[in-house]
C-alpha cells in the first residue's frame, strides 16, 4: 500500500525539498493483539515541518501462547521468563519489521532506522516505566539501527512518559483553522487536543482511561474462543448495567486533572473480572452480552466525561483510531457520549488508523535522528522538550 497524507490536512509538505528519510515504526499495544509495523517516508518541509507517506502497513498477530505469556508478564512472572521474553519479543519485532520492509518494496539500505515502542510491562506515572523487546536483537536480525525506549527520558524529566502520540497528532494531523481531538482506542484510550495549525504550545493530551483493553479482557473471559467482540455484535445485543459503570467511574483516576497517564497496571485482567462479578451481583439476569455492553459503556462514558471535565477548547470534530474504532457498538456509544461534537473516521481522512501509533513512533525515531524533541511537555508534564529514545547501532 502507498498512501500520502492529503495536502490540505498536513502542516508540512515537501516545499521544494528533495530529501526524505524512511523509517519503520513498530508498535505492540496493551491490547496484546499483535505487532503493527509501518514503513514511513518523512519529507521535510519549511520551518521544521514534515509530511509523512505510509509506504506499507503489516501486522504480526500474537499466537494464543504468546499472548498468554505477555499477559502473565503484565501481572507478574519469574525473572527467567522476563529475561527470555525480552529476547524472544525482540525476535518477533524483528520479524514484523522484515515483513513490512518486504511489503513496501524498499531496499534495506534505504531504511534509516527502526523505531520500536516495544511492549509496556509496567507504567507507574511519576516514578518509572518499563517497555520490553530487546533492541539489540532487532538490530542484529535486521542489520539496521534501532531506536527504542522512548518513554524513559520524558519521565526522567518529570513527565508522565505518556501520551507520546501528540507530537504526531500536531505535526501530521492538525487542521489549518479548527481545533481537533484525536482519540486513540488502543488498549488504553488517549486523546490529543490539537489547535489550528498544530501549534505545539497549545497541544494538550492525556489518557482518558480504558480503550478497548477492558472490553477485550471481558470478552476473552466470557468467551474464551474469541480474542475480541468481532464487529461489536455481542455488545450490540446487550444493555449495560449502568449502576456498575457509575461506580467504576467514581475511581480517582477519572477525576484526576491532566496531565495523567495509565495502563494495564490499573485496567488489568483482575479489573475486568471485577466488572463481570459486579454485573452479576447487581443484575441477576445479566447475560454475557449485557456485561460486554457494560464494558463498552465504561469506555464511552469515560471519554465523554473526560471531554466535558477537562477539554475547554472548541473541539468540533473527534477522530477515532485504534482497534476500538473497528467496533461499531463502541463507536456509536462514543458518538452519544461526546455529542454534539462530530465523530469522524480517521481512515477516511488520513490513512489506515491501525497504522497511526506505529507511524507516530516512526516520527519519534525521525526526530531522534534529527536531534529534535519528541515529547510535548503540555501533554506529559515534563520540565521541557527532550529528545526521546536510545539508539542501538546495527
Amino acid at each position: 500500500m502507498r498512501r500520502t497524507l492529503p495536502h490540505d490536512e498536513t502542516r508540512g509538505q515537501p516545499g521544494g525539498h528533495d530529501s526524505s528519510t524512511i523509517l519503520v515504526g513498530l508498535m505492540s499495544g496493551t491490547s496484546l493483539d499483535g505487532i503493527t509495523a509501518a514503513v514511513v517516508r518523512f519529507i521535510p518541509g519549511d520551518g521544521g515541518t514534515v509530511s509523512a507517506e505510509l509506504l506499507a502497513l503489516t501486522s504480526r498477530d500474537y499466537t494464543p501462547e504468546e499472548r498468554a505469556r505477555l499477559q502473565r508478564a503484565l501481572s507478574g512472572t519469574t525473572p527467567s521468563e522476563y529475561c527470555r521474553l525480552n529476547f524472544e519479543l525482540g525476535e518477533w519485532l524483528a520479524d514484523a519489521a522484515v515483513g513490512a520492509i518486504a511489503e513496501a518494496g524498499v531496499a534495506q539500505g534505504d531504511i534509516a532506522a527502526i523505531a520500536s515502542h516495544g511492549q509496556s510491562v509496567w507504567h507507574e506515572p511519576g516514578h518509572s516505566t518499563w517497555q520490553t523487546g530487546e533492541s539489540s536483537v532487532i538490530a542484529e536480525r535486521t542489520r539496521l539501527d534501532v531506536i527504542s525506549d522512548f518513554r524513559v527520558r520524558d519521565m526522567a524529566a518529570g513527565g508522565q512518559g505518556a501520551p507520546l502520540v501528540p507530537m504526531a497528532d500536531a505535526m501530521l494531523f492538525s487542521h489549518p483553522t479548527e481545533w481537533r481531538a484525536l482519540q486513540n482506542l488502543g488498549g488504553i484510550g488517549n486523546v490529543s487536543v490539537v489547535p489550528p495549525g498544530g501549534e505545539l504550545r497549545g497541544v494538550r493530551a492525556f489518557d482518558t482511561g480504558p480503550g478497548c483493553g477492558v472490553i477485550d479482557k471481558v470478552v476473552r473471559s466470557l468467551r474464551p474462543d474469541l480474542a475480541y467482540d468481532v464487529g461489536g455484535e455481542l455488545a450490540a445485543r446487550g444493555s449495560p448495567v449502568d449502576s456498575v459503570v457509575d461506580r467504576l467511574l467514581s475511581h480517582e483516576y477519572f477525576g484526576a486533572s491532566p496531565p495523567k497517564s495509565t495502563g494495564p497496571e490499573l485496567f488489568s485482567v483482575q479489573y475486568a473480572e471485577n466488572l463481570i462479578a459486579s454485573c452479576r451481583r447487581e443484575s441477576a439476569s445479566a447475560a454475557d452480552e449485557d456485561i460486554i455492553a457494560t464494558a463498552v459503556s465504561l469506555t464511552a462514558r469515560s471519554i465523554g466525561d473526560a471531554y466535558d471535565r477537562f477539554i475547554a477548547e472548541p473541539i468540533s470534530e473527534v477522530f477515532l483510531s485504534g482497534g476500538g474504532a473497528r467496533n461499531p457498538a463502541l463507536v456509536r456509544a462514543i458518538a452519544r457520549a461526546v455529542a454534539p461534537r462530530k465523530v469522524s473516521d480517521f481512515d477516511g481522512t488520513f490513512f489506515d488508523g491501525d497504522a497511526k501509533e506505529a507511524v507516530a513512533f516512526a516520527l519519534l525515531g525521525y526526530l531522534h535522528l534529527s536531534d529534535r524533541p519528541g515529547n510535548v511537555p503540555t501533554a506529559t508534564g515534563a520540565r521541557g522538550p527532550r529528545v526521546l529514545g536510545k539508539l542501538t547501532p546495527a
